[in-house]
């Protein structure tokens, strides 16, 4: 199997379990790039998505491909930072495309993100939400999807997407990470309950829907959203770190309002600083906005059943963050 993105959170967990079930890997990493002393078995092809030459390499002799290599940055919708998006995680997956064709590939799988349509709003909706997307992040995921759906149509090819809500598990970063951080350290104050729902999901089982995905007969064609089964309220998550961390869940709770209100204050203060981001408001957004999003598809179709909650992962992993 050829993984793009071997190296970063979700590439690296998905290439160690790959190793672990005993498949030939092929990992394409930029020039620089030092392979993890685990990759002993690891073969590597030095090149990126937007070098054709290194994609034709990487994909010679793959019966499957799984396209986990993108830009991040989902927030970011300056006109820099939306052609950057564009040239990796659109133009750089069409280019991919064509090299797998050329290379007779059979399958191959594509990690795109619920951000590939607009925010469902006050609802929980599957596959059959498809309203168009917001962001540059979600407009050129949403392009690459269109066009391995178009590609496996016309070529034959067994190809799949897989729309990942927000991913938790070791060595998560950004909002949801700075959150986790910022109950910690005591920086946050209780969360009200709102009422609004949000999906996350653990990387292990983005890794299961991604295999599965890869050999299920069932999955050719597809777009499949993936979460962890649950969904999540602002309150609920606040509760679930601070339990996990062996504190006392306060009863509690600061109106949303002064929530927000605080949040603007701070990005006010990081905007006179030089920081041209909204990013406390974003991190709040994370947990007192609606994102919530059903996986039932992949589990009807495909057998998916999440292994992980976000409770459970706490309670297992943080023992040695506990007072």
């Amino acid at each position: 199997m050829l993984v793009t993105g071997g190296t970063g959170f979700i590439g690296r967990r998905l290439v160690a379990t790959l190793l672990v079930q005993g498949h030939r890997v092929r990992v394409l990493v930029r020039a620089g790039t030092a392979p993890p002393a685990e990759w002993a078995s690891v073969e590597t092809v030095v090149g990126d998505l937007a070098d054709a030459a290194s994609l034709e390499r990487a994909c010679a002799g793959m019966h499957t491909v799984l396209h986990v290599a993108g830009l991040a940055h989902a927030e970011a919708d300056t006109p820099e930072w939306a052609a950057r998006h564009w040239a990796i995680n659109a133009a750089g997956t069409f280019s991919l495309l064509d090299a797998a064709v050329k290379a007779g590939v059979e399958r191959f799988v594509f990690l795109s993100s619920s951000k590939a349509v607009g925010d469902p709003g006050p609802h929980c909706v599957d596959e059959g939400w498809d309203s168009a997307p917001e962001s540059p992040y979600g407009q050129a995921k949403r392009a690459a999807e269109q066009r391995v759906l178009a590609v496996g149509q016309a070529q034959g090819l067994h190809v799949v997407n897989i729309r990942p809500v927000l991913v938790y598990g070791p060595g998560m970063k950004a909002n949801l990470a700075r959150l986790i951080e910022a109950i910690r350290r005591g920086w946050l104050p209780p969360l009200p309950e709102t009422g609004h729902r949000r999906s996350l999901v653990h990387v292990d089982d983005v890794i299961q829907a991604l295999l599965l995905a890869a050999v299920h007969p069932a999955a050719a064609g597809r777009t499949y959203l993936v979460t962890d089964g649950q969904a999540y309220s602002g309150r609920a998550l606040y509760a679930i770190v601070r339990r996990a961390l062996g504190r006392r869940v306060p009863r509690w709770a600061i109106p949303a309002s002064l929530c927000y209100g605080a949040a603007d204050l701070a990005d006010g203060l990081r905007w006179l600083a030089g920081r041209r981001d909204r990013r406390m408001r974003a991190m709040l957004d994370k947990v007192l906005g609606w994102a919530c999003y059903d996986s039932s598809r992949i589990s009807a179709e495909l057998g998916y059943r999440p292994i992980w909650t976000l409770e459970r992962y706490c309670e297992t992993e943080w023992q040695d963050l506990r007072d």
